[in-house]
């Protein structure tokens, strides 16, 4: 809880409701008044982890800063600078109206879905941690209150290079014993020696039996210790993925993920129909109104945006509504630095249908260096009462660790 709102639950406060609100949103708090701010500017530090992680900075004239993060692509830095003259001077916490603004400006480049949209993410996110700072609130507030006070995590272990079962079967047991997940996610899309033409997306029946070998053992070391899900990335034919999905009904499989590539929805709805193994989309899904057509279809068990891709992380609560009209839960995608996975933690927090978050990054030392605080532990994020996305950037670690090239951004 945010210490400015402590004493609501102390009877001998002294401060009445409209004292506290009139302090804690003015001058006298530290805080500047909200409807009394402005942008002055936008700014992008790359951070080369295992993926380039774009974060991004929104700086107003009363030193209050955001930070966001956006989805890692080629182009995005310089759509946000693009983007910068078109919000300053305006009020960081009209969130709706800026995102709905920069989608308009945009449209010459593609706001529906792409980098574009991603670039906005990285904005979006940065103005939530902003104005939670300004009004003294966590970010998930802003989202509407939380279901959860942690928000669980699910470790991407990707799959041994010469994808053996029993070489997957023993880093789950490392990761679920070692390191305290109890929710993992391992690679399909992995060579077993008996492909001929991988480019026509067939899986003969050796491969099919390969990867029912590693869903095998992995599911059977760790059993009722952990959920296992299986990443496919859009890589088989219709027909080959049914077969797939039908060999692995067997098994304990959380959810089989992106079978099948992304733009045929029919495709992807005959495939969901077909099994019984769950089946999650939507990392290459873009904003709501893409991620509600998978939903509204029924082509998909489970919904799988990255918030920092698919519109940041208003967007993404948007598709929990949508999916949990059909009572379809939502896993996030999540490639990210610290930043981009705490804000999916909020929402997180902030929806009733929220399975997970992923981690992308266990295998990377200094992960965690970015921010001064701890944000997973033992296999969940806690979320924090502090304002904003309540984390702070240690500013020598992004130095340390920027690609090539890229300039450090302000600290204030």
């Amino acid at each position: 809880m945010s210490e400015d709102y402590a004493d609501l639950h102390d009877p001998n406060a002294e401060y009445t409701m409209r004292e506290l609100s009139a302090e804690t949103m003015g001058a006298d708090s530290g805080r500047p008044a909200p409807r009394d701010l402005e942008i002055t500017d936008i700014q992008t530090t790359m951070v080369d982890g295992n993926f380039p992680w774009t974060l991004v900075r929104v700086y107003t004239d009363a030193g209050v800063v955001g930070t966001g993060e956006a989805y890692w692509g080629a182009g995005v830095p310089e759509l946000i600078e693009r983007m910068t003259p078109f919000v300053v001077g305006e009020n960081p916490l009209d969130i709706d109206r800026l995102f709905e603004h920069l989608v308009q400006k945009m449209s010459g480049e593609g706001s529906v879905e792409g980098v574009t949209v991603t670039a906005i993410s990285g904005i979006e996110v940065a103005l939530h941690d902003l104005a939670g700072k300004v009004l003294g609130v966590p970010a998930y507030q802003l989202l509407g209150g939380k279901y959860r006070d942690e928000v669980r995590v699910y470790c991407d272990c990707h799959t041994a290079a010469e994808a053996d079962p029993e070489a997957c079967a023993d880093e789950a047991e490392r990761v679920v014993d070692d390191l305290g997940y109890d929710a993992l996610k391992f690679d399909l899309d992995v060579p077993s020696g008996l492909e001929k033409d991988r480019a026509n997306r067939h899986l003969r029946p050796g491969e099919i039996r390969h990867k029912a070998d590693i869903v095998a053992a992995v599911t059977e070391r760790v059993r009722d210790r952990a959920d296992v899900a299986f990443d496919c990335h859009w890589t088989f034919s219709g027909g080959s993925a049914k077969r797939l999905a039908a060999e692995l009904e067997a098994y304990d499989v959380w959810w089989l993920e992106d079978p099948v590539p992304p733009e045929n929805l029919d495709v992807q709805a005959s495939v969901t129909e077909s099994t019984a193994t769950p089946i999650a989309v939507g990392e290459n899904r873009y904003r709501v109104t893409e991620a509600r057509r998978l939903i509204e279809n029924q082509a998909v068990d489970i919904v799988a945006p990255d918030l920092p891709k698919v519109g940041g992380m208003r967007e993404t609560r948007k598709i929990a509504d949508v999916a949990n009209q059909y009572y379809v839960p939502v896993a996030m995608h999540n490639v990210a630095s610290p930043v981009a996975t705490m804000a999916s933690a909020h929402v997180g927090a902030a929806i009733p249908n929220a399975l997970a978050v992923e981690y992308h990054s266990y295998e990377l030392g200094w992960w965690s260096d970015l921010v001064a605080e701890d944000v997973i532990e033992d296999g969940s994020i806690e979320v924090p009462e502090r304002p904003g996305l309540g984390i702070t950037l240690d500013m020598d670690a992004v130095e340390e660790h920027m690609v090539d090239g890229e300039t450090l951004f302000d600290e204030a």
